[in-house]
């Protein structure tokens, strides 16, 4: 498929790039990327989870040392709160282990499909595709999704588009794509691959 063969020539490796080196630093990352950037979460996660180097020291954290750490991705407040919730039910719940359950994950404060997809795809590999506004847009462009479609929508075009087992690295060359090549201002038409697909020019989208 051409969108698929020109993602792989773009980003051969594709991965995510918040910052993490175990599997509940994933989930409470990604919670804390809504509304927010990548880099941004990265600046206040190294700092986040060097002075709480374990889930129990989260757990057992003070809300308002967590709230002056992460002060710069905004909603501070409740995202502090939610960090510690993660880290209690956790341990509490899954003996510190973020299990493979989308029901649970979803359960959790301040994670909900898009995060629970990513957490899934990234930790166990599973064939998800997590639609962010990158991959909405993107998505919108090269005509798989309408315009007015909504996230649950779009990720439902994906799975009948592209092959259940290339779903998770799609993920994130679609979010690549849309960060750097297909952006919402100003995207890199002239020299895309997938130019003669796009919408952009017919709804400017």
């Amino acid at each position: 498929m051409k969108i698929i063969e020109y993602l792989d020539v773009l980003f051969p490796n594709p991965k995510c790039e918040l910052n993490y080196t175990k599997d509940y630093e994933l989930l409470i990352a990604v919670m804390l990327s809504a509304q927010t950037t990548d880099r941004r979460v990265n600046m206040v996660t190294s700092i986040l989870f060097n002075q709480y180097p374990t889930l129990k020291d989260l757990a057992s954290a003070n809300i308002e040392d967590i709230i002056n750490i992460i002060r710069p991705i905004g909603t501070f407040k409740r995202k502090a709160s939610n960090v510690i919730e993660i880290a209690n039910a956790i341990l509490n719940d899954y003996n510190g282990i973020v299990p493979n359950n989308r029901d649970y994950l979803e359960s959790l404060p301040g994670v909900g499909r898009k995060t629970t997809n990513v957490v899934l795809a990234n930790i166990y590999d599973e064939p998800c595709i997590a639609v962010d506004t990158h991959v909405a847009r993107v998505s919108k462009r090269l005509g798989i999704a309408d315009y007015n479609d909504d996230v649950l929508t779009i990720e439902n075009k994906l799975n009948k588009c592209f092959p259940k087992d290339k779903l998770a690295r799609l993920h994130h060359q679609l979010v690549l794509f849309g960060r750097y090549h297909c952006k919402a201002k100003n995207p890199e038409c002239y020299n895309c691959q997938l130019k003669d697909m796009c919408e952009y020019d017919k709804k400017n989208i």
